[in-house]
């Protein structure tokens, strides 16, 4: 077991010495700053070791980019999700202004909210999504989705149910 342990992290040694620099290059095009590369290249190799598999070298780069671009398509997903909530609550009354801490938490919380979500089918993230954020009554969330309105009911109770477990688990 402790020499599968010691061959996975020199394959990992290796992978990061020979790509790590290309990689970083990579994203730095796709989002525009060393900040947010240097972050996903970091999850890119958190999740290669968290599968315990790493590619061969000849299969390597490709390997990467495939994680890479699932990364990205999650940055994105999370990146508009929060921009839909900050302009929903712009909208709202301010009853204060919220520190720092406030909205770091509230990112944070946003984040294992939409994590929680995107391991539900489409349809249950979209209608409690367009619900919510968009006000869509469920008559015309069944139409946008081709589907009862007893449908959209239980996706929307369904996501609901996930949200109240997301923040349950926050609580503990």
């Amino acid at each position: 077991m402790e020499r599968d342990a010691c061959a996975l992290q020199q394959q990992l040694q290796l992978l990061y010495r020979d790509n790590h620099g290309w990689l970083c290059h990579l994203l730095r095009r796709k989002l525009g700053n060393t900040y947010d590369a240097a972050d996903l290249a970091h999850d890119i190799y958190l999740h290669l070791i968290k599968k315990g598999h790493i590619p061969a070298a000849s299969e390597s780069r490709r390997h990467l980019m495939q994680i890479a671009k699932g990364k990205l398509i999650d940055l994105y997903r999370r990146r508009g999700l929060e921009a839909r909530y900050l302009e929903h609550q712009t909208q709202q009354p301010a009853l204060s202004e919220a520190s720092e801490e406030t909205r770091a938490l509230m990112r944070e919380t946003l984040g294992a909210l939409d994590k929680a979500l995107q391991r539900k089918p489409p349809k249950i993230r979209q209608a409690l999504l367009l619900s919510r954020l968009n006000g869509m009554g469920y008559q015309d969330i069944a139409t946008e989705l081709q589907v009862s309105v007893s449908s959209v009911e239980k996706y929307i109770a369904l996501g609901l149910q996930t949200c109240h477990q997301c923040e349950s688990e926050a609580e503990h």
